[in-house]
């Protein structure tokens, strides 16, 4: 689900909590404390996702690393940007999704982060950040410090970030490591069957960015240091080792998916009703078509539109999905939850899904089996900050005043309002069961609530 009501985009904070330990709470305390300043957010979409899913996956697995533990995530952010903090994510930047104009380029970007996960980059930097003066710089620093003691999952719950020049110096790089990320980069993408001309055209956006000030330059080029030295070293590499690439018509495809469905929602209603017609995929200009539509509040073309698309894949999970959410967000009730069981039955394990299924049973007033999804749902992925306030609202139906304070308690956590959080895990304590799973979560909450102002009274 991409946008809330209207045609605005719904971007939720993003946080992890997984029956987070104690330590990784006091850190979560300590550092949700000392940033103040907005943190990443994602934009998060199951269609989106599993396009980037499928695009990532040939660069995961020539670099080394588990395809279906490497997620790429998508940053509610305009700029030309893609960073690593931990061995699990990848984050990319909306505005660079936008930007290039191939799948190669995008995999040319996606290969150069896992190339610093898999060269070690990610361990010097948190050593070197160790020193750090500023707060932020130190709980960024703990926060990889956590993953790599293996609480991935909690550490990426600490805090992902701040606008900050804290999180430049964190994210910034050596040119001896970029030069080695783009050596390694350039190598997983020939390994994967994909041409490395995708490297060099990356680093050409670039070309100009060095005459630039500071002020004026992108993020990228910021935290990434290029130089015109890289882009003749990419060229090199594709002189030397030669481009065996094959077209990837699928590749294509999810590409042209993926960056058709960002602008849709991402640009003027017109503007996407005019750039459709030259989209050659047939079902993705319809679901373009559908998504301008729907955001100029235009229900029966955006429903002819996406019924269309749906007649060339009707298996298409992610466009029932989306089916659903236009009948959702124009209070179709019950419909909606057709349309949205339709998808959860062709993708039953896809969380965010899951979570739009579950709030669509909860407004046609399906309390009990929404709040089955939904935990179902939480049980996969706990990113979702939305889900934790529709369950909140779910338990609150039912007279289970002690589960929805817990949840409210831990949305609050996630997002850094420990005061908050306090609150409610307060609330949640006093009502669950003594000594039960639900009331050691609560008091994790608390306690991280208490590390809080300890540290705020010195």
């Amino acid at each position: 689900m991409l946008i809330s009501h209207g045609a605005r985009m719904t971007f939720d904070r993003f946080c992890r909590l997984a029956s987070i330990p104690a330590l990784a709470l006091c850190l979560l305390a300590y550092t949700a404390t000392c940033l103040q300043a907005a943190s990443i957010r994602l934009l998060r979409d199951p269609d989106i996702e599993h396009g980037l899913s499928q695009l990532a996956a040939p660069v995961l697995r020539a670099a080394g690393l588990n395809a279906k533990r490497v997620r790429v995530l998508v940053v509610d952010d305009s700029s030309f940007n893609a960073f690593v903090i931990d061995s699990r994510t990848i984050f990319v930047n909306y505005g660079l999704i936008l930007k290039v104009t191939s799948p190669e380029m995008l995999q040319a970007v996606i290969a150069h982060e896992a190339a610093h996960i898999t060269n070690g980059h990610l361990a010097r930097r948190m050593q070197n950040q160790r020193s750090a003066g500023s707060a932020a710089g130190l709980g960024l620093a703990l926060a990889v410090i956590a993953a790599a003691a293996g609480a991935g999952e909690a550490a990426g719950g600490i805090v992902i970030g701040s606008q900050t020049s804290a999180l430049r110096g964190f994210l910034s790089h050596t040119r001896a490591e970029e030069s080695s990320a783009d050596r390694a980069a350039a190598s997983f993408l020939k390994s994967a069957g994909i041409s490395p001309q995708g490297l060099v055209d990356v680093h050409r956006i670039f070309a100009g960015q060095e005459v630039l000030s500071i002020a004026n330059q992108d993020p990228y080029m910021r935290s990434h240091p290029l130089s015109r030295d890289r882009i003749r070293a990419a060229q090199a590499f594709v002189a030397t080792y030669g481009d065996t690439s094959s077209p990837n018509p699928q590749a294509d495809y999810w590409f042209a998916r993926l960056h058709g469905k960002l602008s849709a929602f991402t640009r003027s209603p017109k503007w996407s009703l005019r750039r459709a017609k030259e989209e050659t995929h047939k079902d993705i200009r319809l679901m373009r078509q559908a998504i301008a539509y729907h955001r100029r509040n235009d229900l029966g073309k955006a429903l002819k539109a996406i019924d269309s698309a749906l007649s060339i894949r009707p298996n298409d999970a992610f466009y029932h999905e989306l089916k659903g959410q236009i009948l959702f967000e124009n209070r179709r009730w019950a419909n909606a939850q057709a349309s949205y069981g339709r998808a959860v039955q062709l993708a039953p394990s896809d969380a965010l899904i899951l979570a739009s299924y579950g709030r669509a049973q909860l407004a046609a007033g399906a309390v009990k089996p929404a709040i089955r999804t939904m935990e179902k749902s939480r049980s996969l992925d706990f990113r979702n900050t939305l889900l934790l306030r529709d369950m909140s609202q779910a338990y609150a139906k039912l007279g289970q005043s002690g589960l929805a304070a817990l949840v409210t308690a831990e949305r609050y956590a996630l997002v850094g309002r420990l005061d908050d959080a306090g609150l409610h895990a307060k609330r949640a304590t006093a009502l669950l069961p003594r000594g039960s799973a639900t009331w050691r979560r609560a008091q994790d909450v608390l306690l991280a609530f208490e590390q809080s102002q300890k540290r705020n009274r010195r």
